[in-house]
């Protein structure tokens, strides 16, 4: 914002200078990355690590075509905290791999396809009946002004670990209102929905198991020098006993898709 005690030369100068960068074409090859700390690293309504603190990052390319690639990385404790049940008996580390495209369908609408790798490296040794957590899922959306739908389906046999569930999806619908210029609101619903059938039963059905649908309000706050700060609650129908125990770390108990609330800090560089 300009401060009142600019001489008028000055601020002509300023306005010229951002109506040429306002006309100025845009960069054929932009990289961009990103950091920050959370309170606890939470995943379609799941917390990834146990209700403990999370340091998150990752970098973006994008091409003035519309085609991107990026990657990120959380620290995770939801494999090693289930050995019995996962076979991860060491997990720390979710790395993330995608790239796709982004464009305009005009009047605000926008849409994006792409691919999306999760790899959780680690010591695994296969415990039946789930299998190794690395998923590979393709996705979709189409956004419009402060709303977005996202669907991304498995395209893994295996997706997150659980057998036989090549189909499975996520649909993500969002709300960023924006409140002012550096205060939005955010209203989030999501169902995941697995497909197939495993277990030690004969059709044993995934989506009984492990199905759910969650839920997301928060605020998210500007700050200079491209850092933000906000806060978020989440929570999840789990609610049947078959769906509480899948979720459910063997080492404490605890629920992984019980409410939480969270509060960050990140940058953008």
């Amino acid at each position: 914002m300009f401060k009142k005690t600019l001489i008028a030369g000055l601020i002509t100068g300023a306005f010229a200078s951002a109506a040429m960068a306002a006309d100025a074409p845009t960069p054929e090859h932009t990289l961009t990355g990103n950091v920050g700390v959370y309170s606890q690293y939470i995943f379609r309504g799941l917390t990834q690590t146990n209700k403990n603190p999370a340091l998150q990052g990752g970098f973006d390319y994008a091409h003035a075509s519309g085609l991107y690639a990026g990657t990120w990385m959380s620290n995770i404790s939801w494999l090693s905290d289930s050995p019995t049940v996962t076979g991860y008996k060491s997990s720390a580390l979710e790395m993330d791999f995608y790239g796709g495209y982004k464009g305009s369908l005009g009047g605000d609408v926008g849409y994006d396809v792409g691919l999306l790798q999760y790899y959780y490296p680690g010591t695994y040794t296969r415990v039946a009946p789930l299998n190794k957590a690395d998923t590979l899922e393709a996705y979709a959306a189409l956004s419009w002004k402060f709303l977005s739908a996202k669907y991304s389906q498995s395209i893994t046999n295996n997706t997150f670990g659980v057998s036989n569930s090549s189909g499975s999806y996520y649909l993500d619908v969002t709300a960023t209102v924006p409140v002012t210029d550096s205060v939005n609101l955010i209203a989030h619903w999501g169902n995941q929905k697995f497909q197939g059938t495993s277990g030690a039963v004969s059709g044993y059905s995934n989506d009984s198991q492990a199905s759910y649908q969650d839920y997301k309000l928060g605020v998210t706050y500007t700050l200079p020098k491209d850092f933000s700060i906000g806060a978020y609650y989440t929570t999840t129908d789990i609610k049947s006993d078959a769906r509480k125990s899948f979720y459910t770390n063997s080492s404490d108990s605890f629920m992984l898709g019980k409410e939480a609330y969270t509060v960050y800090v990140s940058k953008t560089f």
